[in-house]
């Protein structure tokens, strides 16, 4: 657990000048502090471990009592200088959680907390709380006189741990009473007060920190395990309770580490009310979730993942929020965070709010969400959630229900233009992580970088990909031939972006069935078919993304109210996929011809893409070494074929280090044991061949024998 830390930035207090009558003092602050840059930290910001205070004089004791008599219930206090509100106005501050919200800092000698709360329609802010019997009279906040909206002060002995609210007077006449945009720490729902916290962590992952970078290139392994964190597990003996970020940590790190992924991805863990939400439905954009433990907790989780070696990735939703009484919506009685026009404000499918894009202050609120989970999480990657929305202007509405941008088309400008300033902070703060869209569009340039007029994210979803690959798949092996196109198509434009290839959570809900039930046949076709299917997309350009359960077969789909079924790993059927799986991620990070060219045309080869009549495809994957090509060969159907014949680049003896038909992963066995040896007959365009056993509904790789590792060797 964090230690406590007391905040001493910025300590002197700003002048007050007089405000407007028949309303409680509310006054103006200079921001006196001397001016510091919010320049963004590629680390977690440094802090010193607190010390005990030194015992005080008599006379100091004396001084500091009469201090403590003399404090009004709200002091004129301000962490904000000039410098920080021009760049606040300009929507150029990208850490304003180390301005906005609730900090614990010394003042005058007297602890409290000093708050501040963005709300330039408020007639009249206070805060609110046990600590005051939720009196919305006792303390009333002091508006800036700058124009910025921002309504601050120190209320003294109120520290960590305290519940509040802001409770606010718009000049609509309206009596709101609103959770706190930058709280660290909100209380678990369905309550939904903010409460006073800090972010200290003492962080003990310096060496991956250090060296991350190697991890986190895109010319490195990329296999993401995508997982909800309330239904992963939980505890057996109280299956409605929900593991904390301990007890996660205790059980997924060594599972992670055991099936040889190599990030993993978290679907938001941000403070949502409404938990069916998944998390997409967020409302405290800074705090981690309290369901499952505190701020230090998860630091905990992230850091034990990368004491293994394993990156973290969050999902993070610019595009919307909820409705919520308490939460950003009419946040101070207009429409602040929201675009007021409902054509641009207000999202139909969701039933929630698109964020105004175009109001520097919002910019500024988003970038510096992103920043902080960077910044103060140690988090590796951020995957941005449902972007093609963000885009369009006529996303998932009819003819009138949308209005054209000035140039008369659908583009969302204001939209763009932040997503690609989001991705130019991020990089430049933060060059060794990545962002990931999830755009299901053919917009040009995701993946590309924002100089080139690209939108700057380091990868993006391939969702054509996966939707033609489940469609082919779910047809019987008998009429595969007459779908081939289907299974090609993708490489016609695999290199237009950096494609991820994502068998997400979205692919097993709302009545989609399981990876596994998603297959056609009896029960042994339907696990040779997701195996064969697992094979194709770790030896395909691009990264990897897999949602849990996927990699042992889970028999239902995804039911977040529930535990997956981890029983079903005591059949020898599902235990093959997920031993397969376990075999593909190691032969991802060995196999460099897999990796080094994964977003580049030269790192791909048909062997033979036409194949239709036999459903049989072969390919080459090509590294930086031709030393360390691999042939990859695809049956799909139940058909094995014998003294096949296939054309191949290099002469001598090539050795096959993959079978998804091998026994150990529940299949017939049908193998190549030893190194075939070439033979100079031209085929597939190729002067030298081999002849190999293809087994049914199966993958298989060969390699070069005198480059073959020796775990890969057949006995």
């Amino acid at each position: 657990m964090a230690k406590k830390k007391i905040d001493t930035q910025n300590e002197t207090p700003a002048e007050p000048v007089a405000v407007k009558k028949a309303k409680p003092a509310a006054k103006k602050a200079t921001g006196a502090a001397k001016a510091e840059k919010p320049a963004v930290s590629e680390t977690a910001p440094k802090t010193k471990k607190p010390v005990a205070a030194k015992a005080k004089s008599p006379a100091a004791a004396k001084n500091s009592a009469a201090a403590t008599t003399a404090m009004k219930n709200v002091e004129v206090y301000s962490r904000f200088t000039d410098f920080d509100i021009g760049l606040f106005k300009s929507g150029k501050h990208f850490k304003l959680y180390e301005k906005l919200g609730s900090h614990v800092i010394e003042f005058n000698g007297v602890i409290g907390t000093y708050f501040a709360v963005w709300a330039p329609n408020g007639n009249y802010v206070s805060v609110i709380g046990n600590f005051n019997g939720w009196d919305k009279a006792s303390h009333a906040l002091y508006v800036r006189w700058d124009g910025s909206g921002i309504w601050e002060g120190f209320i003294p002995h109120v520290g960590n741990g305290e519940i509040y609210k802001y409770f606010i007077n718009s000049t609509t006449g309206e009596d709101l009473e609103k959770a706190d945009p930058f709280a660290l720490r909100w209380e678990v729902a369905p309550r939904t007060a903010s409460i006073i916290a800090d972010t200290f962590y003492e962080w003990k992952d310096a060496a991956w920190m250090k060296d991350r970078h190697r991890h986190n290139a895109l010319d490195k392994p990329w296999s993401v395990y995508e997982m909800h964190v309330g239904s992963w597990a939980r505890n057996p003996e109280s299956p409605d309770e929900f593991l904390t970020y301990d007890q996660l940590a205790d059980k997924l790190v060594p599972y992670i580490k055991e099936m040889g992924f190599t990030h993993v991805e978290f679907m938001p863990l941000m403070e949502h009310p409404y938990y069916p939400s998944w998390g997409y439905q967020i409302t405290g954009f800074f705090a981690a979730s309290a369901r499952y433990g505190t701020p230090q907790q998860m630091m905990s989780l992230v850091e034990k993942l990368h004491e293994a070696g394993i990156g973290v990735i969050l999902d993070w939703v610019p595009s919307h929020f909820p409705g919520d009484a308490h939460g950003l919506y009419k946040f101070d009685g207009s429409h602040l965070y929201e675009h007021a026009d409902p054509r641009k404000g207000f999202h139909p499918d969701w039933k929630s709010y698109i964020f105004n894009y175009g109001r520097n202050e919002v910019r500024a609120f988003l970038i510096s969400n992103a920043v902080f989970w960077l910044d103060r999480y140690h988090v590796d990657g951020l995957r941005v959630d449902a972007v093609a929305s963000m885009l369009y202007l006529d996303y998932s509405r009819n003819h009138g229900e949308w209005e054209p941008n000035i140039y008369g088309g659908n583009e969302n400008l204001e939209a763009i233009s932040f997503l690609k300033e989001f991705n130019e902070v991020v990089y430049s703060n933060f060059p060794d992580v990545q962002t990931i869209a999830e755009e299901s569009t053919s917009f040009t340039g995701v993946s590309r970088p924002v100089y080139t007029g690209g939108l700057g994210f380091g990868m993006k979803w391939m969702m054509g990909w996966m939707h033609d690959t489940i469609k082919y798949f779910s047809n019987d092996p008998i009429y595969r031939k007459y779908h081939h196109n289907q299974i090609t198509f993708s490489l016609i434009y695999a290199f237009t972006e950096n494609f991820m290839l994502p068998f997400s959570h979205d692919e097993v809900v709302y009545g989609k069935g399981s990876m596994l039930r998603k297959m056609p046949g009896d029960e042994w076709q339907q696990f040779a078919n997701l195996r064969l299917l697992y094979s194709y997309m770790f030896t395909h350009p691009g990264s990897k993304l897999l949602f849990m359960g996927a990699e042992f077969g889970q028999g239902t789909e995804w039911n977040f109210e529930r535990s997956l079924d981890w029983y079903l790993l005591e059949y020898p059927n599902h235990q093959g996929i997920k031993e397969v799986i376990k075999s593909l991620n190691q032969l991802y990070k060995d196999e460099s011809a897999l990796y080094e060219k994964g977003f580049d045309a030269n790192g791909f080869e048909w062997v033979d893409g036409g194949n239709a009549n036999d459903s049989i495809l072969i390919y080459n994957r090509k590294g930086n070494d031709e030393a360390n090509d691999l042939v990859i060969i695809l049956n799909m159907t139940p058909m094995p074929h014998h003294d096949f014949r296939v054309g191949v680049n290099a002469t001598g003896k090539w050795a096959e280090i993959f079978n998804s038909d091998a026994k150990k992963f529940w299949g017939s066995g049908l193998d190549n044991p030893k190194p075939v040896k070439t033979e100079t007959v031209n085929w597939h365009g190729r002067e030298n061949s081999i002849k190999i056993e293809i087994p049914p509904l199966a993958a298989i790789i060969f390699k070069r024998e005198k480059n073959v590792p020796p775990k890969y060797e057949l006995k």
